[in-house]
């Protein structure tokens, strides 16, 4: 069957011609090089600097406000993980309880698939039974992503036109931007899993009651509470028809202001209502927090953005920073006292981008410079230049090919995924120069009685089995690395991938297109015709 398709494709040139395009054509479509492909679409293989090693868990998280660690342990940490216990696929569970909130991790088997375990998760947390946890407290799942999807930090800075930084905006100021205005804008960005505010204060509605009034009104804490809830809604009811004309009837009721809050009735007492600011003060205040974001010793506002499992980390770097472009002209500014126009700006402080592009770069280059090494002692030491372009041409259009196979088998380009292919090079330059020497051989040995296909499927057949035998066992030396799990797995089994990927791509490469291009070459009337266009 091997043999018979090499004869069919030296016979058929014009075969081996569209499939050597397709290969070009599909590999330079796939390359993650950022190569500017003309008018072929992009579609390049995910790249990220590093592989992701972190274990296969889900976390979920529970806020219970006011509460100690232990109040947390006992009342919700311990009750869940129990509960969680029995999800299928579930290796181990971690946990920890802080003030006001618990965290469980939830690790699962290396086979179980990363959005089915969460689907479990939430078919277990939708079943929980009535009085597990305490009124009011509902679990939450994290975000769908890992610990490595942290791919881009930024802070929202006031700066001028030249970008020199002039402040003028108060924490509280620019944590409102981030949280009504810019999270909600890069979290459209396509990828974008979650974007987490970090840093300033978070405004909220604050009321400080006066014990002694509230004991002179016999009124409890819960009642004040109670007012406040119950003053923030709106009610709806059913029409009026008047004159023809249907009118909705509504009761307006949510708050929008200090006074909002402070005219709200708590009870009455001998027909006069006691409301909360006779009792209390209503005011604008910042909410507790736990920790802060500090840049080069100053406290500023910022936020991480989380990139979503199995998102391509590159393009959701530059989906998110064409968000920021566009939502720029809309961010605030203001005049500070001394003339200057202060301007809320994004300012990246980690971008991944350039570690990914430094990682690609040296591999580029690495690779480059070993394929133009490699053809340089080819021709050097082969002396024969139509055999020097035919093993040659087999590296770069092999790379190419690696790089369909990674896109097809969802293989990231990292580090150590392409170092698999310059490991390989030797190999697969091993593969042309056997056939290409044995070519040469069946040619100076022939006496022109056979025509240059007979010829050269004769020295094609005579190594195919060799060459397919020899390099099949550099291949299977390689499945122990396929059989590692865990972090060594995830960290060695790219480069396994793509070594192998590598290799068969040689032997498809040296097989079935060397052949139809070499009884090209090779032929004397060939050789005319490239001399006379010279």
């Amino acid at each position: 069957m091997l043999n018979k398709s090499i004869k069919f494709l030296i016979e058929n040139k014009l075969v081996a011609v569209l499939l050597l395009v397709l290969f070009i054509g599909w590999g330079t479509v796939n390359a993650p090089f950022n190569w500017d492909t003309g008018f072929l679409p992009s579609n390049p293989v995910a790249v990220d600097a590093i592989p992701d090693i972190g274990e296969n868990q889900q976390i979920v998280f529970t806020k219970w406000d006011g509460r100690s660690p232990q109040d947390i342990e006992d009342q919700i940490t311990y009750p869940l993980t129990t509960s969680l216990l029995g999800i299928p696929g579930v290796k181990t569970i971690r946990s920890s309880s802080m003030f006001g909130f618990s965290s469980i991790y939830i690790i699962f088997e290396e086979d179980i698939e990363f959005y089915w375990s969460r689907s479990r998760i939430l078919e277990k947390l939708n079943s929980l039974p009535s009085g597990l946890l305490p009124e009011g407290v509902n679990p939450a799942l994290g975000p769908d992503a890992t610990g490595l999807g942290q791919i881009f930090w930024y802070t929202l800075e006031g700066r001028d036109e030249n970008g020199n930084v002039t402040g003028g905006w108060d924490l509280q100021e620019l944590r409102s931007i981030q949280d009504y205005y810019v999270k909600y804008a890069l979290s459209s960005a396509s990828g974008v899993s979650e974007v987490a505010s970090i840093g300033g204060y978070v405004q909220e509605y604050q009321v400080d009651v006066n014990p002694e009034l509230m004991r002179q009104y016999n009124i409890g804490l819960h009642h004040v509470v109670k007012a406040v809830k119950e003053s923030n809604k709106d009610i709806g009811a059913q029409t009026l028809e008047i004159n023809q004309a249907e009118y909705l009837v509504r009761g307006l009721g949510y708050v929008k202001s200090i006074s909002d809050i402070e005219n709200a009735v708590v009870t009455s007492e001998d027909y006069t209502s006691i409301r909360i600011k006779d009792i209390g003060k209503v005011s604008l205040g910042p909410a507790t927090r736990r920790g802060l974001l500090d840049k080069e010793g100053a406290e500023v506002v910022g936020a991480v953005v989380v990139a979503r499992y199995g998102a391509n980390p590159m393009e959701v770097i530059n989906n998110v920073k064409e968000k920021i472009n566009e939502l720029s002209a809309g961010l605030p500014s203001k005049v500070l006292a001394d003339g200057r126009t202060s301007q809320v700006t994004i300012v990246p402080f980690y971008d991944r981008t350039e570690l990914i592009q430094e990682t690609l770069g040296t591999l580029n280059e690495a690779l480059t410079l070993e394929i133009l090494i490699t053809i340089l002692v080819i021709i050097i030491m082969v002396f024969n230049l139509r055999a020097s372009v035919l093993i040659s041409g087999l590296l770069p259009v092999a790379v190419l090919m690696v790089f369909i196979a990674m896109k097809l088998f969802g293989v990231d380009a990292n580090i150590v995924a392409l170092s698999g292919i310059a490991i390989a090079i030797g190999t697969m330059v091993d593969v042309g120069v056997i056939l290409s020497e044995n070519i040469i051989r069946h040619l100076d040995e022939d006496d022109g009685t056979q025509s240059i296909n007979t010829v050269v499927y004769n020295a094609t057949a005579e190594v195919s089995g060799a060459i397919v035998t020899a390099v099949m066992t550099t291949i299977i030396s390689f499945i122990p690395v396929f059989t590692m799990i865990g972090a060594e797995g995830k960290l060695f089994r790219p480069l396994a991938f793509t070594k192998t990927f590598a290799l068969t791509a040689s032997i498809i490469v040296a097989l079935f297109l060397i052949p139809p291009f070499a009884a090209f070459l090779f032929e004397r009337k060939a050789l005319i015709t490239l001399l006379n266009m010279f």
